[in-house]
């Protein structure tokens, strides 16, 4: 039990969809009814962006903190849930995805720790990567979880949010069954679009990132909310360089991504 949480533990966790990758049970106030009864379809991964493990669960089982997730993946494999899967738990924010502004009631929300980018953003172990697909594997396949609905932080917060990082092995993921993804293409020093430009070009990468599902309006300008999701597709998708210009290598894989999305 974190400090000064007040949570008690239990070794039966109220969900039976993870099966036994869960191994505690430690209960967070901070949850409410999904709104008009939405069946959760999405998958959506955080880092905790704190120092330690403990002071994360504390934060997520604080009742003034009014955050929390359903459930934590610590760095030496051991999962722990939070709230049960039917229940919203507070975790994405002032969100947005393919229309919808109610993330938190259409998602099942999983922290990961890791200090991120103010911590120096370390890499995550082995072991936490392989918990975690132990516990995203029967999520997916219970709640039919599309793998185009399986999404870091940052994409549905960009901007406002940066987690689980360029770090995060989103290729390891869809390795192993979970997400989309498709190979990067080799990056250039050729620009094809970058802030300040307007046009029907800017339009027409505003559209097809709002077609993925990036909460962007088609105004034909390369304003700053443009240059913030296109970082924010790089961090998921060509993380090698995160600079928000639409260079070749990006517009490339936003394209071969949008062709080989499922359905």
């Amino acid at each position: 039990m974190p400090p000064g949480s007040g949570s008690s533990v239990s070794e039966k966790p109220p969900d039976e969809t993870p099966g036994e990758i869960v191994s505690r049970f430690v209960p967070s106030p901070n949850h409410s009814e999904r709104r008009d009864g939405r069946r959760p379809d999405l998958l959506l991964l955080h880092y905790t962006g704190m120092p330690t493990a403990e002071a994360a669960l504390a934060r997520l089982c604080d009742p003034a903190a009014q955050v929390s997730a359903h459930y934590l993946v610590l760095e030496d494999g051991a999962v722990v849930q939070l709230v049960p899967e039917d229940r919203r738990a507070w975790h994405a924010g002032a969100a947005s995805w393919a229309g919808e502004t109610d993330i938190n009631s259409c998602s099942i929300g999983i922290e990961i720790v890791n200090p991120g980018h103010e911590g120096g953003l370390p890499p995550y172990p082995e072991r936490q990567i392989a918990s975690l697909i132990g516990l995203c594997r029967p999520i997916i396949d219970h709640w039919g979880i599309a793998p185009e609905r399986v999404l870091g932080h940052s994409d549905v917060a960009p901007g406002r949010k940066e987690d689980p990082g360029e770090l995060f092995p989103w290729r390891r993921l869809f390795e192993a069954g979970i997400g989309h993804w498709i190979e990067p293409a080799a990056i250039t020093d050729d620009v094809v679009l970058a802030p300040d430009d307007v046009g029907p070009e800017v339009r027409a990468l505003q559209d097809a990132l709002a077609f993925y599902g990036y909460g962007l309006d088609p105004t034909g300008t390369y304003d700053e909310p443009t240059r913030l999701v296109v970082a924010a597709f790089q961090r998921h998708f060509r993380p090698e360089r995160v600079d928000g210009i639409l260079d070749a290598s990006t517009f490339a894989t936003l394209q071969d991504l949008i062709a080989s999305r499922p359905g």
